[in-house]
């Protein structure tokens, strides 16, 4: 069917006006500078804080911070954590920085840690999936990006001289995807909405082109200690995609401009929590972020 989305012409991809009116509808929900900024000054003290640059809607209210480890070795492999790629997607931005607060320092003793936790603020405070121009930054990573959080976090992994061996996107599967922000993609490219599902329950996507399995099932092991894991639909899919273990999925990261293409580590994977069941609640979305770093980084030092 057609979208029935309140913005556009059905049919029609959108142009300036339409991306304008849909950016005039968004409201600021959230904080930035009060939920996300404090944590991560407050560990300042304990790791290396930098800004690695600032989001020109308003660079003053949306700086970028990474979290590295303090004493970074280059003799050390490096991990990347990155969470708020999709701002919206709270436990993304919170898991990472409760991984920091509580795992990071030991974790430093084997690795290089760099922690990019809020990648798109302005997401985070409007609750919305693409940034301000109607773009997805989780669509944008590849050369010369238009989506500025995109284009810095591209240009924050350039300056890491070390090879990076490990990266964990933190991500949600929400049920305003398929109620918002799947029928919005569609009035903008102007073509069919297709109604879909949304999978109760925590699941990963690994690279399709390195998928990487053993790893893949040593972070689902984990995460179910914390919470429930995404059965496949009846078609044995996760989000139309063949589920190749359980609770994962595979997808070509480069070829999608996802942010889990970023880097040319050798293990990767992206998490997907399901906030939305009544099953869990929101800090048991964080500590499921965090039992899949832990699961991840448990699984590689095994092999180091």
């Amino acid at each position: 069917m057609l979208s029935s989305y309140p913005i556009g012409t059905p049919g029609q991809k959108w142009g300036d006006a339409e991306r304008v009116a849909w950016r005039e509808q968004t409201t600021i929900k959230r904080e930035y500078q009060q939920e996300v900024v404090p944590k991560i000054q407050a560990l300042a003290q304990q790791f290396t804080v930098e800004q690695y640059g600032a989001l020109s809607y308003d660079p003053e209210r949306y700086p970028l911070f990474c979290i590295k480890s303090k004493h970074w070795d280059a003799n050390k492999p490096v991990v990347l954590i990155t969470g708020g790629v999709h701002g919206y997607e709270t436990s993304g931005v919170h898991g990472a920085l409760k991984f920091a607060a509580n795992e990071m320092e030991r974790y430093s003793e084997q690795f290089n840690i760099i922690i990019a936790p809020c990648v798109s603020p302005w997401g985070y405070e409007t609750i919305n999936r693409w940034n301000p121009l109607a773009l997805d930054p989780n669509r944008s990573f590849y050369a010369n990006s238009p989506a500025e959080e995109s284009a810095n976090l591209i240009k924050l992994v350039a300056s890491i001289r070390e090879e990076i061996l490990v990266h964990i996107d933190l991500h949600e599967t929400t049920d305003t995807d398929e109620s918002e922000f799947r029928p919005a993609l569609a009035a903008r490219d102007g073509v069919e909405y297709i109604p879909g599902s949304i999978p109760d329950g925590f699941y990963t996507v690994g690279n399709s082109e390195n998928p990487q399995p053993e790893f893949q099932k040593a972070v689902i092991e984990s995460v179910s200690k914390v919470t429930h894991i995404a059965p496949a639909d009846e078609n044995g899919e996760i989000i139309g995609s063949p589920v190749t273990q359980h609770g994962v999925i595979n997808y070509p990261m480069v070829k999608l401009g996802l942010c889990g293409g970023v880097t040319q580590c050798q293990y990767g994977t992206t998490t997907e929590v399901y906030p939305d069941s009544p099953k869990v609640t929101d800090e048991e979305c964080n500590d499921a972020q965090v039992a899949a770093i832990v699961g991840a980084l448990d699984y590689v030092i095994q092999t180091l």
